[in-house]
């Protein structure tokens, strides 16, 4: 293991700083080399060897003094920025600017502009407000901004994302649990096969052959009823005996068509075999009671009967 301090020591710094000067000091020194020399008024500039097409010759002439200045002009704008803002090790800079404080202005700013947008339905109720067209427009908004990354941008999930257009809730459906889901975050994990005493092959087959018959998916008949078996040995503790699921725990109901991860036998396999981690972040802290209300809104919209 690495020790942070490792990461931290003043030798990183001293490292850092020579380098962007030593490399500012090079560039100095290249320029003064290559500049040195100005051919005199009866000196005939010699090529460099390089002809294109027999006529057009590559020659050693010097660079316009104009454009030698810029050069110079740059590497001293690159210093003087070094002095006022970060670049030198830990050295922060004389203006004392961090990429923090400038975020922290940005939404300062933003919210002072929109926050009292947000606000004016923060007391109103999510049932009331899903008729507000307003409302669930500025929810749409939200919800493209933060959400589309693990949802999709028509919010029907993709694999290991739920789909939130349906009725099939993992937590709960109602506007409480939503808006705790956003608020809070969630996480979830299945035991692997090994983790739950299933040590063959023949389990795991019997096992997600059972599963698949929950759900009225073909299955093989002789490897779901031992299956069974396990099940209600192991499985029922989460799934529930009937395979119902319990949204206390996030556990999905396996007698629907509904697949987080996959419906096929060698998903639910996959699933029993190795597991699954599903963490969804908390938004709370990040997005503000306001926002979390009307994206909560929207969601909420998305499965009701339209």
């Amino acid at each position: 293991m690495f020790e942070e301090s490792l990461f931290t020591s003043p030798f990183w710094d001293g490292l850092i700083i020579i380098l962007t000067l030593g490399g500012i000091l090079g560039c100095f020194a290249l320029i003064i080399w290559l500049g040195r020399k100005t051919p005199k008024s009866d000196e005939k500039v010699k090529t460099m060897g390089h002809v294109w097409d027999g006529t057009l010759e590559e020659y050693n002439n010097p660079l316009p003094i104009w454009w030698l200045n810029m050069f110079y002009l740059t590497l001293i704008f690159g210093i003087f920025y070094l002095i006022l803002y970060p670049g030198l090790g830990s050295f922060a800079g004389t203006l004392g600017w961090t990429e923090l404080t400038e975020y922290q202005l940005e939404m300062d700013a933003a919210d002072t502009r929109y926050g009292p947008l947000y606000r004016k339905y923060q007391n109103q109720p999510i049932a009331a407000l899903v008729e507000n067209p307003t409302a669930t427009k500025l929810g749409h908004s939200l919800f493209m901004t933060y959400c589309t990354t693990c949802h999709g941008s028509d919010a029907r999930g993709v694999p290991g994302y739920p789909n939130l257009r349906d009725k099939d809730w993992l937590y709960g459906g109602t506007p409480e649990t939503i808006k705790t889901t956003i608020t809070n975050g969630r996480s979830g994990q299945m035991p692997t096969a090994e983790q739950n005493g299933l040590k063959t092959e023949a389990d795991i087959n019997n096992v997600a052959n059972y599963v698949l018959r929950l759900s009225g998916k073909e299955h093989d008949q002789a490897a779901a009823a031992e299956g069974q078996k396990t099940y209600q040995r192991i499985c029922f503790a989460c799934h529930g005996m009937q395979g119902n699921g319990m949204q206390a725990l996030g556990a999905p109901n396996l007698t629907d068509n509904i697949w987080l991860y996959g419906g096929s036998l060698a998903k639910i396999k996959e699933s029993v075999t190795y597991g699954r981690q599903g963490k969804m972040p908390a938004h709370g802290e990040f997005l503000g009671e306001a926002k979390v209300h009307l994206l909560t809104t929207y969601i909420y919209s998305l499965s009701l009967d339209k």
